[in-house]
């Protein structure tokens, strides 16, 4: 038997707990959106009823105290990796019924409240498991399995998707095999990390974190009295809101036949272009962010990292207007799409980190986080209706147009050291 440890090395589970807090997010915010296309479902309803899938991270601030005061941090990890296991095969399995969408909607509503809360425990871990110092040589080390947990799922299961599919030609069979797999890993992260998660000494149950939840009332009044909030808000809520409508359809529009206005894209083909090509370029243009704001600052860098988060959504109006590309291209165009939507993402959460008061900096942070949420799910409700009367191109154009009230924003915006903190 495997003795308890307080101080395990976190190589031994910081790799895998972001791994695990990086897959159900993709499941439910991507992946679904390719099984549904896949199965038959009209863009309209993929839109709509996904978009509800980011509602959990719009509203987790409410019951994050809840983690602190039962149970602990470990317990809360294990708990819903096991939950997470089993909605997400409920999903697989609701493939074969005759109302996947509305029962597989449910299960993945399970799963996407459940990597809400498992991502607070998750955070919270971290910090009590490991002291600064240690926190800060993994910070690095935590965002590449969550990465690795995007190609993973945006790469390998799609691919993994569209051979099953290309061998047997049964849709069905090969997403259902390849959502059971999903569960088998989160099963297996789940069993590992009850026998490999140490056991930190301050890692219990805290009853005074009950004064919290008289504070809430507290915390949001002073971030809501911050000096230029209000277009602080409004910023994170439009600074997204092409892009927003954009990752509902992306992949949805390679998809499509031709005779649909759509690329005609194999489910393999998919797989290469986001899973792969697009995530590196996506991770290369989140670093390269992080380093420019680093090295000239925020206040240089927003406009021109701005620029290149929306200016190659243009790539989709030119796509739209040349369905007959040759997937090598298209691959190239989605690549410099996501190394766009990497840099100018940076941007945006650096932005979000200096909107906070000094009293609440993780509340404050956590509000900005659930406000940036709601403005991608909004958008969504209505990318697929909007698609549907207007068709692709023009659909692609509306999505470049509807950057720009974000971007006409960054010249009112104020920085860290302008803001009068709460």
């Amino acid at each position: 038997m495997i003795a308890k440890a307080e101080n395990r090395s976190p190589w031994a589970y910081v790799p895998t707990t972001y791994f695990a807090e990086g897959l159900p997010y993709m499941i439910v915010n991507a992946l679904a959106v390719i099984v549904y296309k896949k199965m038959g479902v009209s863009n309209t309803l993929i839109a709509f009823w996904t978009s509800w899938l980011y509602l959990p991270w719009v509203i987790k601030m409410l019951w994050g105290p809840l983690i602190d005061m039962y149970a602990t941090k470990r317990s809360w990890i294990i708990a819903t990796q096991a939950l997470m296991t089993a909605a997400i095969a409920f999903a697989a399995l609701s493939l074969k019924t005759p109302h996947f969408l509305y029962v597989s909607m449910i299960c993945f509503m399970g799963v996407a409240f459940l990597s809400a809360t498992h991502d607070i425990a998750v955070d919270g871990f971290y910090m009590l498991s490991m002291d600064d110092k240690k926190q800060a040589f993994f910070v690095g080390i935590r965002a590449f399995c969550y990465r690795l947990a995007m190609l993973f799922s945006s790469g390998v299961l799609v691919m993994l998707a569209g051979r099953i599919e290309s061998a047997t030609g049964n849709i069905q069979n090969s997403w259902t095999v390849v959502l059971l797999l999903a569960a088998a890993v989160m099963g297996l992260l789940a069993v590992y990390h009850k026998v490999f998660l140490p056991y930190p000494a301050v890692d219990r149950p805290d009853e005074a974190k009950a004064g919290q939840l008289s504070e809430f009332g507290q915390i949001f009044a002073a971030y809501f009295k911050m000096e230029g909030v209000g277009l602080g808000v409004a910023f994170i809520l439009l600074y997204r809101f092409g892009e927003a409508m954009l990752l509902k359809l992306a992949a949805p529009f390679l998809l499509d036949k031709a005779e649909a206005g759509g690329m005609a894209f194999t489910t393999t083909q998919v797989g290469v272009a986001y899973g792969t090509i697009g995530l590196i370029c996506l991770i290369i243009g989140g670093l390269l962010g992080g380093w420019l704001i680093s090295k000239f600052g925020l206040r240089r860098c927003i406009w021109p990292l701005a620029l290149a988060l929306n200016a190659p959504d243009l790539v989709y109006v030119y796509m739209s207007f040349h369905t007959d590309l040759p997937p090598t291209f298209v691959y190239g165009l989605v690549a410099v799409e996501q190394f766009g939507y990497g840099l100018g993402t940076t941007a945006f959460m650096f932005y979000m980190m200096q909107l906070t008061g000094e009293r609440y900096k993780t509340a404050h942070f956590a509000i900005s986080t659930g406000i940036m949420a709601l403005g991608m799910m909004l958008p969504g409700f209505i990318s697929g209706k909007l698609q549907a009367v207007a068709g692709y191109p023009k659909f692609f154009i509306i999505v470049c147009l509807a950057t720009l009230p974000g971007m006409l924003l960054i010249p009112l915006l104020k920085y860290k050291e302008e803001l009068k903190r709460a």
